[in-house]
């Protein structure tokens, strides 16, 4: 109903490691209907810990509307999610990397829109379904997803405590909830808290100094 904290507790048990030395949870929080057929078949390969899947109750876009042009071309880009977090949609030399999983994931396609089309602000989105799962990847692949010598400028969005991207985003800018929600309709949730894309949009911007 109002899950900022109990997404944040499950999130802690990726970073305890089992008697194996194994995460003892892998967390997927998948970001559309590809990347949800991909964490089923990620949960039922995976025999080594419990997973735990975290859904969306609200209606959320199919990525590949936004970003290719057929379900096909989508599904194959999302099995990148088998490493914990891949590049959803590139940009060369981007200004900004955007980070997010769930429904962010197309808030943040959005968002990457409207400032390429308002100021020219070239965007890479990057989705984290899993973080543990990303960080058990080499160095070389994570710094390839997301840059970490801090010359290209990071935001992170999450509908749960910003503390759940802190492990990927160490320095940067996370927007996220620090209270708990509200019952109401969504759509009048995702404005009263600003997660629409135009009003993430606009925190860009501003993060950037635009």
């Amino acid at each position: 109903h109002e899950p900022v904290e109990h997404e944040a507790q499950i999130r802690l048990l990726e970073e305890i490691k089992n008697r194996s030395g194994r995460n003892s949870v892998l967390v997927l929080r998948p970001a559309d209907a590809a990347e949800s057929t991909i964490a089923w078949k990620m949960a039922m390969e995976n025999h080594n810990t419990p997973t735990g899947l975290i859904f969306s109750r609200q209606t959320v876009k199919d990525i590949h509307s936004q970003v290719v042009d057929t379900y096909e071309q989508r599904f194959k880009e999302a099995l990148g999610m088998e490493k914990g977090g891949y590049v959803v949609m590139q940009e060369q030399n981007p200004d900004v990397v955007l980070v997010g999983n769930g429904s962010e994931v197309s808030t943040l396609v959005d968002a990457a829109h409207i400032i390429n089309k308002e100021c020219g602000i070239k965007s890479r989105v990057v989705s984290i379904p899993s973080i543990g799962l990303f960080l058990d990847q080499s160095e070389d692949y994570r710094h390839s997803v997301i840059p970490a010598d801090g010359k290209v400028p990071t935001f992170g969005l999450t509908a749960g405590l910003p503390s759940s991207l802190l492990r990927v985003i160490p320095t940067g800018k996370i927007y996220g909830m620090s209270r708990f929600g509200a019952s109401a309709p969504y759509k009048v949730l995702e404005e009263k808290f600003g997660f629409t894309p135009e009003h993430i949009a606009q925190e860009i911007k501003r993060y950037l100094g635009k």
